[in-house]
């Protein structure tokens, strides 16, 4: 094992975390919160949810993703103009793209939610997970170099 294998392991472990946690808390722990809390409850609970994992987000999942897959670039030879070349470079400027929106799409829930605008708030949380979802599939796209 290389260092570069620790790296990417942590890149994939870090993207395996966040989008996991997206996933837990949309298929799991909110049904059962509206099945099972009265309003009060269920939100102060999944204020507390949205709070830790955005805290975690910010202090642990985007630091790694941020630092690894900047890393893995230098890495491999990415440059801005290689962004442009078709196969390589295409997904992975496709797959930064989708990554910034969805950064964009989950302080935008934060600030919605926050600010009492649940319609606005529950579309962009469905957006940042279907934009995390295809950030993966992009990467499972990217070709082996």
């Amino acid at each position: 094992m290389t260092w570069w294998s620790v790296v990417r392991f942590l890149h994939v472990l870090s993207a395996a975390l966040w989008v996991g946690g997206q996933l837990t808390v949309s298929l799991v722990v909110l049904p059962l919160a509206r099945r099972q809390l009265d309003d009060e409850r269920r939100g102060r609970m999944l204020t507390a949810i949205g709070r830790r994992f955005g805290m975690i987000t910010g202090v642990v999942f985007l630091p790694v993703q941020l630092a690894t897959g900047v890393a893995i670039a230098w890495h491999k030879g990415v440059t801005w103009a290689s962004l442009a070349e078709p196969g390589y470079g295409r997904i992975l400027a496709a797959k930064l793209g989708l990554f910034c929106a969805v950064m964009v799409a989950a302080g935008l829930h934060g600030w919605a939610n926050g600010a009492g605008h649940r319609r606005s708030a529950r579309a962009l949380a469905v957006a940042s997970l279907i934009g995390s979802i295809g950030i993966i599939l992009l990467a499972t796209a990217l070709p082996a170099t």
